[in-house]
């Protein structure tokens, strides 16, 4: 007889999808998510949208950034306009994804199986995807990923259903607060992830160009802020590894 130990039982996928459910609802984005589109919502109110529409519109979407563009431009701009304003904001999500794919991946996972964890990026979902999934064997992962964007989504549906409604009560300084919450969140679980000095260095470059590119008015800050501050801090890490 072999002395091999048998191996134990994978986790059902449903056991996956319902953990990450659970980390969902433990994490803070899902109460920033819920501030978050309850402005959202409410501005939505005001331009005249209906609930249905702006429930369907998360769920599509699934960028907050992106919504509000298309909240605030579809009754002032061209379709192809608005198109191409809602696209360009959302292709952020692409490296996102391209990063996210190698983690999901196990052996026999097909490409129909990454279809729903690449709707369900967000940088929410996304940030906190990244800091768990490694934790977990690879059989798990893209069952309680999905069960992870399926909780976050669900707390920006709940903050629409009761921004919609609050929306009379609202004011609006209160509501474009809570738009704020989002990318504040975002960068505090940025700053806590960061474990590596390639990791440290960018997110610090970050800090300081961001702003300069502000203040200087620049064009596409934010794309020239990664550019400039990744490049920065990618240099720095090969000129330490050649010098090992």
């Amino acid at each position: 007889m072999s002395s091999s130990q048998p191996r134990p039982p994978s986790q059902p996928a449903s056991a996956s999808f319902l953990n990450g459910l659970l980390a969902a609802f433990k994490s803070v984005f899902f109460y920033v998510l819920l501030g978050n589109y309850i402005g959202i919502s409410a501005l939505a109110y005001e331009f005249g949208f209906s609930l249905t529409w702006m429930v369907f519109c998360t769920v599509l979407i699934w960028a907050a950034p992106a919504q509000v563009i298309l909240i605030s431009t579809l009754t002032t701009a061209t379709l192809l306009e608005v198109a191409l304003a809602v696209g360009l904001s959302s292709a952020r999500f692409l490296p996102m994804v391209a990063a996210l794919i190698p983690t999901l991946k196990a052996e026999h996972t097909r490409q129909t199986h990454l279809l729903l964890p690449s709707h369900l990026t967000a940088i929410s979902v996304w940030v906190e995807g990244m800091r768990m999934l490694p934790q977990l064997p690879r059989e798990q992962r893209i069952s309680f990923y999905n069960g992870l964007g399926t909780g976050l989504l669900s707390a920006a549906v709940l903050g629409s259903l009761i921004g919609y409604a609050l929306a009379a009560r609202l004011p609006p300084v209160l509501a474009t607060t809570l738009l704020f919450f989002t990318p504040m969140a975002i960068l505090m679980s940025s700053a806590r992830n960061n474990q590596t000095l390639i990791d440290r260095l960018a997110f610090g470059l970050g800090l300081v160009v961001g702003p300069l590119l502000a203040a200087q008015k620049v064009k596409l800050d934010l794309m020239w802020t990664g550019f400039i501050a990744g490049t920065a801090a990618y240099a720095v890490h090969r000129l330490r590894e050649a010098m090992r």
